[in-house]
């Protein structure tokens, strides 16, 4: 079985907090990890230097997509960041995320 942490960012705590409890609920991911970060970049012709929070949400291979299609639909961002990092666990982690996600 093939493992992802799926890493996105959000405008603040409380937003991560929601996606992260939105993907639980419906069961698409074991855990996040969330924490604050600096993200700097360029939208529509200016350079913004501003907080973040990031997320790395772990989950199976197979709901990845399922996942990504989630953060789309609720994320305030226009453009968010959403990047899939494939991953190897060990034996026990691996059947925690299984039982959690379905």
């Amino acid at each position: 079985m093939l493992f992802v942490f799926i890493y996105t960012t959000a405008s603040s705590k409380e937003e991560a907090q929601k996606i992260t409890r939105h993907l639980l609920k419906k069961k698409l991911i074991a855990c996040a990890n969330i924490f604050p970060i600096t993200s700097v970049y360029e939208w529509k012709g200016k350079i913004r230097d501003q907080g973040e929070v990031a997320m790395i949400l772990k989950t199976l291979k197979t709901k990845s997509a399922a996942v990504k299609k989630e953060i789309e639909q609720i994320h305030s961002y226009d453009v968010p960041c959403i990047a899939e990092i494939d991953v190897k666990v060990n034996d026990a982690y691996a059947r925690w995320i299984h039982e959690l996600v379905r």
